[in-house]
């Protein structure tokens, strides 16, 4: 066990998590952008969405999208951009990245194919940033969130957790 004196934080300092909000993302088709040394880049547009949770409540505005660049047989590196409209009405810019990676090109194939893979066997995280000059909502532009997300019926679900 680590102590003090070797320079490991004591085990009581570990970032723990609390639930924000959940956003349901509504998507339109993905198109294919074009391919680089190996990679492969799709664009997918954000048509609306709801945002929900005991943090924040509002929508997603349509017109952000999300470039996913695919990187071997089983992993797409995504670079989401959109905006949140806060039940007050004020506007949230959300800039989220992460990775989807599943377990097998199986997998991979079938969620391409329009296909939901098992989310056991899927690593699907996000690591968002917001912006805004909305006084009631600035906690969000100085905190550090952890996203959890998943396909679900046509959507992309993403359950934000604050860092504490």
């Amino acid at each position: 066990m680590a102590s003090a004196s070797d320079g490991a934080p004591p085990v009581d300092d570990a970032p723990k998590l609390r639930f924000a909000f959940e956003i349901r993302v509504d998507v339109g088709p993905s198109e294919h952008v074009g391919n680089g040394a190996g990679d492969v880049l799709d664009f997918t547009p954000i048509t609306g969405g709801t945002v929900d949770g005991p943090r924040l409540r509002g929508t997603v505005v349509p017109g952000g999208g999300d470039w996913s660049v695919k990187r071997g047989p089983t992993v797409y590196e995504l670079d989401a951009r959109y905006l949140i409209r806060a039940a007050d009405g004020a506007l949230v810019d959300i800039v989220n990245r992460g990775y989807y990676r599943t377990a097998t090109p199986e997998a991979m194939a079938r969620m391409e194919a329009g296909g939901e893979p098992d989310p056991s066997k899927v690593y699907f995280r996000t690591a968002p940033v917001f912006r805004t000059d909305a006084a009631q909502h600035r906690w969000l532009a100085e905190t550090v969130f952890v996203g959890l997300a998943r396909d679900e019926a046509g959507q992309v679900c993403i359950r934000f957790y604050e860092v504490l």
